[in-house]
């Protein structure tokens, strides 16, 4: 049995092509694991790399304990099985299954063991003597997985095993792979383009588009919750209706105005983690729902539309429709304007029926139209909070309080301005005080809903807050944003400093051995590389190493300022920015590059010396938007 861990995986091709983008993910032992996605989405690729069948071009794939970057496949304890079966045509069923047991020259007796348990669990015991030619394309995959089960691997990878068998096979193919993974308890990753057997069978799914990685969750969260409208499309059938919309808040309702003109009202508590700067009636949003989400009505309430097709499929139907008046002659796909209901036990609908739409209100979807993002998340990304900025003085939230040093220099006398403050910039303190209306568990921390007149502040709060405290915070403002209209006064500074420099290598003798060292030089500074990344780098990109830029990223808590006796890297203090919780410096290096530094509020120097550890470095490449290590 074995966890897996694939940390920051590249595959790159010759021609530049980057086939899978920065894959990371935890595997833990016995999990059943999906790669979904449409065709050229780079899940069969990914797999390719856990089986040792294609090169990794940057990253590190953990088996156990063991990095396996290197290892020939066979060295792995991971079994496959193909799309194809890959079954050799002229050996019997048995003879297919001992092939590779007999290769590792294990006893005889054991491979008849091994083979005859297999066998009995896969209910082919009485097709060992035949030839695949004379077996269905179930029975083959049979002994497909039976091949790979003799083997007893501490993973299984199967690259779309049911694709080449039909819609009823497949169905009783998924469960009895799925009742092996039960009964095997070893870890399975599975590929398939088909989201029903994603959705039937894993514990986890990874959709997978274009090479990059849009969700990882549970089944019924990606159902549920999509991150984006790539997820929610691609998860569910019928797929989800998406339609173009704006938000209107009026009181406590919020007004979904579609755009040929219909609309239908919200209550503002089921859209209340939507950013207020949705609501204006003024920034285009994309509404989506579910076919199954969707109530039918003839009595005029909710959305008008046209039948324009009727499939029915037992105790299911599916509607077809276009939005909006009857006028003319229709099609059954009208851009922006059809929509899909599906409707248990009713069969009592027509083509050319007017009906009405109501959707489910604990169903709805929002998303940015531009991000595409969900606007709908378990832990807003960020609060918009209206402020008034006058001589570094912050009027918000009911209190007026002296803005930093630094925000108050960059904000000026702006007067009116929006606080954009993320859930985890709000910390306990005492320059303003809201009610707690309601917690909620959202990802395992505790997202408060603090009443800020006719709508919520989102923080994240310990343990010891409930509902109905007074509850007094402070602001991280090195963490936010402001803004006048559409004027950014000041950024959040992130957690990472980056600096561009060189790679070399020296090597010595040491014990009467010659060895290796790798440095990072960044404008005289040197900095000893771990050996491993620095192998990594070499392998990456071989001897042109030596000759490229790359991007060093340090944690700029990692940063620390040393004497002059010790190495370091020195820089010109060009200003302060004092933040209030915390200092920063915008220093600059002798080659030009700039970067904010932590530093002591009382330091008085104009220069200051800077160092860190190889161990602290992430290295980017600047040629191919890639962390090599």
């Amino acid at each position: 049995m074995a966890n897996l861990k694939l940390s920051h995986i590249y595959k790159v091709y010759d021609n530049g092509h980057k086939a899978v983008n920065d894959f990371s993910i935890d595997i833990a032992d016995r999990e059943f694991i999906v790669f979904v996605g449409p065709s050229g989405c780079g899940k069969s690729t990914t797999l390719r790399m856990i089986a040792g069948l294609e090169t990794i071009t940057a990253g590190d794939l953990f088996i156990g304990d063991t990095l396996v970057n290197d290892m020939e496949p066979k060295d792995r304890d991971i079994a496959m099985v193909f799309q194809s079966y890959a079954l050799y045509p002229h050996m019997s069923v048995y003879e297919n299954m001992a092939f590779g047991l007999r290769n590792r020259k294990m006893p005889e007796a054991e491979i008849k063991e091994r083979v005859m348990k297999a066998a009995k669990m896969l209910d082919i015991v009485d097709y060992l003597d035949r030839k695949p030619k004379q077996m269905s394309g179930g029975q083959r995959q049979r002994v497909a997985l039976g091949r790979a089960l003799v083997r007893d691997p501490k993973v299984f990878l199967l690259d779309e095993p049911l694709s080449n068998l039909d819609a009823k096979l497949r169905a009783t193919m998924r469960a009895e792979i799925t009742a092996l993974h039960k009964s095997l308890n070893t870890t399975f990753i599975y590929v398939t383009h088909d989201q029903v057997e994603a959705m039937t069978m894993g514990t986890r799914i990874v959709v997978m588009k274009l090479g990059y990685v849009q969700q990882i969750d549970t089944p019924m969260n990606l159902y549920n919750s999509p991150y984006n409208i790539f997820v929610a499309g691609f998860i569910g059938t019928p797929q989800m209706n998406f339609f173009d919309v704006t938000l209107n808040r009026y009181g406590d309702k919020v007004g979904v105005e579609f755009s040929n003109g219909d609309s239908i009202d919200i209550p503002y508590e089921a859209l209340s983690k939507i950013d207020k700067a949705y609501l204006t009636g003024e920034v285009p949003v994309v509404f989506g729902i579910r076919p199954e989400h969707i109530e039918i009505s003839t009595d005029g309430d909710g959305l008008k539309f046209i039948v324009t097709g009727v499939e029915r499929l037992g105790n299911e139907t599916i509607i077809y429709g276009k939005l909006g008046e009857v006028r003319g002659e229709f099609t059954m796909k009208d851009e922006g304007n059809s929509i899909v209901v599906k409707l248990i036990d009713r069969d009592d609908l027509a083509v050319g029926d007017v009906v009405y739409a109501r959707p489910k209100l604990s169903k709805l979807h929002f998303f940015d139209k531009k991000t595409e993002i969900t606007l709908i998340q378990k832990i807003p990304p960020y609060n918009t909070i209206d402020a008034q900025i006058c001589d570094g003085t912050l009027k918000v939230l009911g209190a007026e309080v002296s803005l930093p040093e630094a925000l108050g220099k960059a904000a000026g006398n702006i007067g009116e301005a929006q606080l954009i403050v993320p859930p985890q910039a709000i910390v306990k303190g005492d320059e303003f005080r809201l009610k707690v209306a309601r917690i909620e568990k959202a990802d395992d921390k505790n997202l408060a809903y603090l009443k800020d007149g006719d709508h919520y502040l989102f923080a994240l709060v310990d343990n010891g807050v409930s509902e109905g405290d007074d509850y007094g915070f402070s602001i991280l403002y090195d963490k936010i944003t402001v803004k006048a209209g559409e004027q950014v006064l000041a950024s959040p500074i992130g957690d990472e400093v980056s600096l561009e420099g060189r790679f070399s290598k020296k090597e010595r003798k040491e014990n009467g051995e010659r060895v290796l060292h790798f440095y990072y030089n960044i404008e005289g500074y040197t900095i000893e590389a771990d050996k491993e990344n620095g192998y990594k780098i070499n392998s990456i990109d071989k001897d042109r190493c030596y000759d490229y830029t790359y991007r060093y990223a340090v944690d700029r808590d990692r940063i620390r300022t040393v004497t002059d006796s010790e190495d370091g890297l020195d820089v010109k203090i060009l200003e302060k920015l004092d933040y209030g919780a915390v200092c920063y410096a915008n220093v600059q290096a002798d080659d030009g590059q700039t970067f904010l530094i932590k530093i002591d509020r009382d330091y008085a120097g104009d220069t200051v010396r800077i160092a860190f550890d190889g161990s602290d470095v992430s290295v980017y490449s600047t040629r191919i938007d890639m962390k090599l290590c």
